[in-house]
């Protein structure tokens, strides 16, 4: 059962008047930027601009100081947001963690199909190891389509011969191209932010023609034997859930060190409201303690 403040949240937003329809990808962006780019930083947080491997980023530090790095690609379907409009999330999770988030501006589809979201994740990595990060202070992380970079980023490196990173934390992921999930039928009625549709529209341009098949593509559908341990979560609400649930079956499958967590009744990415309500809390609590736990520090 949901908690009281997560229900008064979801009345609040179902009472607000739907916006206008955006005239263009363009503008729905420039919404999203609107909105959440304007968030502010997490008290004791720096914000700091830079370029990893010919990719932008932003980086949020404790100002504390910190021992772990969170690399974390954003969601959007691939065609929306930015690292800019996950600031505020990022900063969030780096107080929360104390550890470093950076947060990968990748490009975006149409302009830039597949591979270039995947390449530009896995550029970033690389580009920290050249600087001198330890592999083992390292968890790669994202939601939706980002969740599935995430497996794309720790897949990718295996193959390339790169050193691993301590662990994968991929959250409500998109991690299957072909849209091929039950849930997206059994959850089409309790998900208001993704749907079959969307996923058509949003794998059609982000593919451009591409196998969807293909293992940075579709992580979930590739062989993931070798790779560092992994949590994984998904609300019971979400047209994902069997993206999720079978990319966990497929990792225990493969030997790996899987952690894995359906919360019932929450919806895509709920992550994101931390700290407004207990299930946000409770899911950012666990990404803090698998981070902790997999990477000592």
């Amino acid at each position: 059962m949901a908690s009281a403040e997560f229900h008064a949240l979801q009345e609040r937003l179902a009472s607000q008047p739907p916006p206008p329809p955006p005239a263009s990808l363009q503008e729905l962006r420039d919404r999203i930027e609107a909105a959440q780019g304007a968030l502010p930083l997490a008290d004791g947080t720096t914000r700091a601009d830079v370029g990893l491997g010919g990719v932008r980023c932003v980086i949020l530090t404790p100002d504390a100081g910190w021992t772990a790095t969170v690399l974390y690609m954003h969601g959007g379907g691939f065609r929306l947001a930015s690292a800019n409009a996950y600031a505020s999330f990022g900063s969030r999770l780096a107080a929360a963690s104390g550890a470093r988030v950076v947060l990968v501006d990748y490009r975006l589809a149409p302009e830039h199909p597949f591979p270039a979201a995947a390449e530009d994740s896995l550029a970033v990595y690389g580009a920290l190891l050249a600087d001198g990060t330890d592999p083992a202070s390292v968890v790669v992380a994202g939601d939706s389509a980002g969740g599935g970079l995430t497996m794309s980023v720790l897949v990718g490196a295996r193959d390339r011969g790169m050193p691993l990173p301590a662990g994968g934390a991929p959250l409500s992921p998109w991690a299957d191209l072909t849209n091929s999930g039950e849930s997206y039928v059994t959850r089409a009625d309790a998900d208001k932010l993704f749907s079959m549709n969307s996923a058509t529209e949003a794998a059609a341009l982000y593919l451009n023609g591409a196998d969807p098949t293909h293992p940075l593509a579709s992580p979930g559908l590739a062989d993931l034997a070798g790779l560092p341990p992994l949590l994984i979560h998904v609300g019971d609400a979400e047209v994902l859930l069997d993206d999720a649930r079978n990319l966990a079956a497929r990792a225990e499958a493969a030997g790996l060190d899987v952690s894995f967590r359906i919360f019932p009744e929450m919806p895509h990415v709920w992550h994101l409201a931390y700290p407004a309500y207990p299930e946000a809390v409770d899911a950012v609590e666990e990404i803090v303690a698998f981070v902790r736990r997999v990477t000592g520090s």
